[in-house]
């Protein structure tokens, strides 16, 4: 692709150079028709090259569509801007909604991912109240 682009490129420079080397001509460039111009005063005419002029031309033209293009693309550009700004306080507001509800929606799920709790202590009993070992009957109080 780049060897194409360079091809182009050499092309496109000795295509301007042929085109300047035939047209070394001086031509008078006019800004107003027919005299026109000394009801103004001054003079609004100036000497140059046919080459100088034709390549003016081309550039004053692709200045002017660069910029029709870019006044009417302007509502594109906003529609896009808005649209942006509106994507990111979406986004803003989802991460907002992830972290308030981070909670599982299982409620068997919330409980096996509680922490762990310290198990209760366990009251200092007397020797006396503990029964002894295979015996049903409850210890007195």
């Amino acid at each position: 692709m780049r060897l194409l682009r360079l091809i182009f490129i050499a092309t496109l420079a000795l295509l301007l150079v042929a085109v300047a080397l035939a047209n070394r001509d001086i031509v008078t460039l006019s800004a107003f028709p027919a005299n026109f111009g000394q009801y103004l005063g001054g003079q609004w005419s100036v000497e140059l090259p046919l080459f100088l002029v034709i390549f003016l031309a081309i550039a004053l033209g692709m200045l002017a569509g660069l910029i029709w293009e870019w006044l009417r693309e302007s509502h594109i550009r906003r529609e896009a801007r808005l649209h942006a700004e509106k994507a990111a306080r979406l986004e803003n507001e989802v991460g907002h909604l992830r972290h308030r509800h981070a909670a599982p929606r299982d409620e068997v799920l919330a409980i096996l991912d509680r922490p762990k709790e310290a198990p209760p202590a366990v009251p200092a009993t007397s020797p006396a109240a503990i029964p002894a070992s295979g015996t049903s009957v409850a210890p007195t109080r």
